[in-house]
């Protein structure tokens, strides 16, 4: 069967990275932010940490924004997202100054125009840990128009994460397509290459290629 649609990743994929800078600069800005609150930074860190890995693990039904919250919960108390605004806050003041640990490279706003320009459907597979207003700016700062793409994954609109083969039904879904007419971009052995597995084709980009189990 043709190809009709591309997963692309985006971190360390279009948009290149060094993980361990970008979560370093993540963690230091939403830390620094939300100090004047009263979060103390290692409480503050370790438990967004841990709510990430909930939603990794999601297999509850509900949506990874849900997940998360309900996580930090269980550090800070049920009204924990009476201070969302303050989080909002940082994503809309600090988080663009994450930018600068993150590279970029001319050739992902070609490959998706080529991709346009060829009638194919094009969706943003990106790990929907972050809300949609970090996503969009990370799209952003690949010199993307989020408006090009038919889906983009954030924690409000998934209900698993890679590489919960879950997380790519549900993909799938959303788009109206089949696995066989479908090609994941990514640089993530385990998370992205895991597509394979569902019978999708991928591609493995090795720019910034993340292998922590060191497969073939």
């Amino acid at each position: 069967m043709a190809i009709t649609t591309v997963l692309f990743d985006l971190d360390g994929t279009l948009l290149p990275m060094d993980q361990e800078q970008f979560i370093k600069a993540y963690f230091s800005g939403i830390a620094a932010h939300m100090a004047p609150y009263g979060f103390e930074r290692e409480k503050l860190l370790k438990t967004i940490w841990m709510s990430t890995g909930a939603m990794i693990q999601n297999a509850t039904g509900k949506t990874n924004e849900e997940v998360f919250w309900a996580y930090m919960a269980t550090v800070y108390g049920p009204n924990i997202r009476d201070e969302e605004p303050k989080f909002d806050e940082f994503y809309r003041v600090g988080f663009p100054k994450v930018r600068e640990s993150c590279g970029f490279t001319p050739m992902a706003a070609k490959i998706v125009d080529a991709c346009k320009e060829k009638g194919l459907k094009i969706a943003l597979a990106t790990n929907p840990f972050f809300p949609a207003t970090a996503t969009w700016q990370r799209t952003q700062w690949a010199g993307l128009d989020p408006e090009d793409f038919a889906l983009i994954t954030t924690y409000e609109n998934s209900h698993a994460c890679k590489p919960n083969p879950s997380y790519y039904h549900e993909v799938l879904e959303k788009l109206g397509v089949k696995t066989a007419e479908c090609l994941m971009v990514g640089n993530d052995v385990g998370e992205d290459m895991v597509a394979q597995k569902l019978s999708i084709r991928v591609f493995l980009l090795t720019d910034c290629q993340i292998n922590k189990k060191n497969e073939d």
